[in-house]
């Protein structure tokens, strides 16, 4: 049984190497920083690998380190979600380019990061 979870654990650590790869990747054929929406289904898929290794090996100091990651990986994917919601409804524009008359408008832009 130990050895399931040993390997669970280093599933979810193979899963949070991938999403820095993953970004990486991402970042280098757009020619810019960018964090994809797999960033945040690795970190989300990772952290619970990670917290459910963590409360099998009872560590209170991994528990709580990998279970507050949960609530950022989900709240990102939310705004995600929200923001295409919102752009592909037509009611509104990016926030970045409201109202500012020195940059591009919405949709200007060469290589979209959501």
């Amino acid at each position: 049984m130990i050895n399931v979870w040993i390997g669970l654990g280093l599933l979810g650590q193979l899963l949070f190497f991938c999403r820095f790869l993953v970004q990486w990747i991402v970042s280098e054929k757009r020619g810019e920083s960018v964090i994809p929406i797999h960033f945040w289904y690795l970190s989300l898929a990772g952290s619970f690998l990670l917290l459910s290794y963590a409360i099998y090996r009872q560590d209170p100091v991994f528990i709580l380190g990998q279970s507050m990651g949960a609530f950022v990986y989900i709240r990102n994917l939310i705004l995600i979600y929200r923001k295409r919601k919102r752009l592909s409804s037509g009611k509104g524009q990016d926030f970045v380019t409201q109202g500012d008359p020195g940059l591009p408008a919405a949709g200007k832009w060469p290589h979209r990061s959501v």
